[in-house]
């Protein structure tokens, strides 16, 4: 009688240990998840513009692109800050519909129709220098018209 208890109890045992290495692969699915989403990636790059409302055209339409988590074009030195999954989206993407929306990136032109519908204080210079550093030395510029 004895034996057949034990056996009993042995597969009781069996069963909680299995129990606990399914949790614990739930677990393990679960930290992968969490740590894709930390996977993201960032990239800078020179867009073309003139004003905040550029800024905001320019944003809105890199936002839209599935996978971007933020977008941050800076005005000043005519470059965007773009955090992205590269699971769902890469940056040749992002140049489009920056290029789409009517504005140079280093990689594409503007579309020249969407070009033409911006508004008036957007239309930029197409030979603006992009993803400048910030501090514009002189001497940088003359040595581009030798």
């Amino acid at each position: 009688m004895q034996k057949v208890i034990l056996s009993v109890a042995a597969i009781v045992a069996l069963g909680l240990t299995s129990c606990k290495q399914e949790a614990k692969q739930e677990a393990e699915v679960t930290t992968t998840e969490v740590s894709k989403d930390i996977a993201m990636t960032d990239v800078s790059f020179g867009v073309r513009g003139n004003c905040g409302m550029c800024k905001t055209t320019i944003e809105t339409a890199v936002n839209k692109v599935d996978g971007v988590s933020s977008a941050n074009w800076d005005v000043d030195k005519k470059k965007i800050d773009v955090s992205f999954d590269g699971s769902k989206t890469d940056v040749m993407a992002i140049h489009q519909v920056i290029a789409a929306s009517g504005y140079d990136t280093e990689q594409v032109s503007g579309d020249e129709e969407a070009y033409k519908n911006l508004p008036g204080c957007c239309q930029y210079d197409h030979s603006m220098a992009m993803n400048q550093s910030g501090e514009v030395k002189a001497e940088e510029h003359s040595e581009m018209h030798h």
